[in-house]
């Protein structure tokens, strides 16, 4: 009879639902729930129970995994209104583990109300996109008390290769932010600048494969590159679908100017790129992979 704990996954989207699929490959039994029955169904069929709701989910759970689209949806989980949220109804002493990316303010603040309940509580916010939730190849950032942490490793350890202790609650949303935003700098700028390259005539293919092994190397050259073709299993190449959705970025990069304003730090390209990815949303790709960016500047 299996030893490892009951889990609750809430949130079964295009990262939540690989993620719970490798818990059922690891061996957890996985109690989901989303409000989409397709994402359901999906969960189904890679082996997770699916519950009427988050509360049924929750029922008997040990660890509780939450990823969703933002700060109001965290919130609205957990908080509910006048304490009718989801930690109500977590049994005392299970463990909390919220992988969505928030505002570091929201994660404080459930994770305060977390700890009223006797709960234990990180903030385990994600890098490696699609691919790497499909993967088991994810990076989780960590906020939270060490001990949540080391009781929480070998779930994340199910999901991911790379885990980092950045602090105290809320820490792992800060270093998040920090990575999204030069991550939207560096593949907007990838895009112009390959894009300048293909307005001199050069081949946007061997360009890139310049860069890649050159001082511009990058994410945005080697993995997720911008221009359509250069990389066969790229955004890029299929239409710009899946990936990061370039709105998931804007959302981002507003988080880290609330952030920066926080604590009055300047950050002139991260503002520069969040205004970037709005215009890209206002010609009607806020649905499309964040590195379609490049079509602000791309000729057609």
């Amino acid at each position: 009879m299996s030893t490892l704990p009951h889990i609750a996954f809430i949130g079964l989207g295009n990262m939540g639902g690989p993620m719970a699929a490798n818990l059922v490959r690891a061996g957890y039994t996985v109690q989901a729930f989303d409000l989409s029955e397709s994402a359901c169904t999906a969960a189904r069929e890679a082996g997770a129970g699916v519950a009427a709701s988050a509360q049924d989910a929750a029922k008997g759970a040990q660890v509780v995994i939450s990823m969703l689209p933002a700060s109001r949806h965290v919130e609205s989980l957990y908080l509910g209104q006048g304490g009718d949220g989801l930690l109500a109804a977590i049994e005392s002493g299970a463990l909390v583990i919220d992988c969505s990316t928030i505002a570091p303010a929201s994660a404080q603040k459930v994770a305060q109300a977390a700890a009223v309940r006797g709960l234990a509580m990180i903030d385990a916010p994600v890098s490696g996109g699609v691919a790497g939730a499909a993967a088991g190849t994810l990076t989780f950032i960590v906020g939270g008390d060490a001990a949540a942490l080391e009781r929480a490793r070998p779930v994340l350890q199910a999901m991911g290769k790379n885990i980092f202790h950045m602090g105290a609650a809320g820490a792992g949303q800060v270093a998040k932010l920090c990575n999204n935003m030069a991550l939207g700098v560096i593949m907007a700028v990838t895009g112009e600048a390959i894009a300048l390259g293909v307005a001199h005539g050069l081949d946007p293919k061997t360009l890139s494969q310049m860069m890649a092994v050159s001082t511009s190397r990058s994410w945005a050259t080697e993995v997720c590159n911008p221009w359509p073709g250069v990389l066969e299993n790229a955004p890029s190449s299929r239409g710009y679908s899946g990936g990061f959705g370039n709105d998931l970025m804007l959302k981002d990069l507003g988080l880290a100017v609330e952030a920066a304003m926080g604590v009055g730090s300047a950050i002139p390209l991260g503002e520069l790129a969040r205004n970037l990815y709005a215009l890209n949303r206002q010609a009607g790709r806020g649905g499309l992979d964040f590195s379609s960016v490049v079509k602000l500047v791309a000729k057609e």
